[in-house]
């Protein structure tokens, strides 16, 4: 989608001096396609399935830790693919617009940075990273892990090594462009800092008010955003597809 005239466009200085219009919505079509898809299981499991069907669905798909009980692990394949599939499955609307939310701001200017084919490779190993460490932390557990919260803590975590200018500012269509960070330039980035300090302490905040004050209904994974953002923010380089000498002049598309 390319909204190149709407009315809240910010402007933009283009090379040899020319304004432009940056666009205010301009999201990647794979971005899109996997925001859809979301929202297809979404409706399909809540308007058309039975409650005896969706109880299928999650128990085929959800991540369940105690799978990986060695007495379970030959009695359902569901181990193999529920790292990934989970990450498709969420509790609520509300679960799944605060995901899809999240998803649009860091991970258009991921998916812009390294294509399709890495963003959907990027998907499942994130996803699978992220409920690897809820696993270790929750082992045997027979808790029903879904949502793509993992996935977009590790966009998170990929572009906090892109995605900060110089000044620390962030914009939305040329963020992509920038050099990628080395860990140490990254953890000596005020912006980066900042940016990774409040998302800890929120999720680390979660993690002790559940753990101290109790939960009524379903919990929130937050170690899987734990895992999700440490693999986003360590492993990006291995998806980065742009080789880049120094941060790029925004260039129109």
């Amino acid at each position: 989608m390319d909204h190149s005239d709407s009315k809240d466009a910010g402007d933009i200085t283009l090379p040899g001096g020319a304004r432009g219009r940056e666009p205010a919505f301009n999201l990647p079509s794979s971005l899109v396609a996997a925001l859809a898809l979301l929202t297809l299981v979404h409706v399909v499991r809540i308007y058309l399935l039975s409650a005896e069907a969706d109880e299928w669905v999650l128990l085929k798909f959800a991540f369940i830790s105690a799978r990986y009980e060695p007495q379970f692990l030959a009695a359902d394949w569901a181990w193999t693919w529920t790292p990934v599939t989970y990450s498709f499955l969420h509790g609520s609307w509300e679960h799944l617009l605060f995901n899809g939310f999240w998803m649009v701001a860091f991970g258009a200017p991921v998916v812009r940075r390294i294509g399709t084919p890495r963003f959907l490779f990027f998907w499942c190993l994130s996803a699978a990273a992220s409920v690897a460490l809820h696993c270790a932390l929750n082992w045997g557990e027979l808790v029903v892990v879904i949502g793509a919260s993992g996935v977009v803590s590790g966009l998170m975590g990929a572009a906090a090594r892109f995605v900060f200018s110089r000044s620390g500012r962030i914009s939305r269509q040329f963020a992509h462009l920038n050099r990628l960070l080395t860990v140490r330039e990254a953890l000596s980035n005020r912006s980066v800092l900042v940016f990774s300090a409040i998302w800890f302490l929120t999720n680390f905040a979660i993690g002790f008010g559940q753990l101290f004050g109790g939960t009524d209904g379903a919990s929130i994974a937050w170690e899987a955003h734990i895992g999700g953002f440490l693999f986003g923010f360590f492993c990006f380089p291995m998806f980065d597809n742009l080789r880049s000498g120094g941060e790029a002049e925004p260039r129109p598309s």
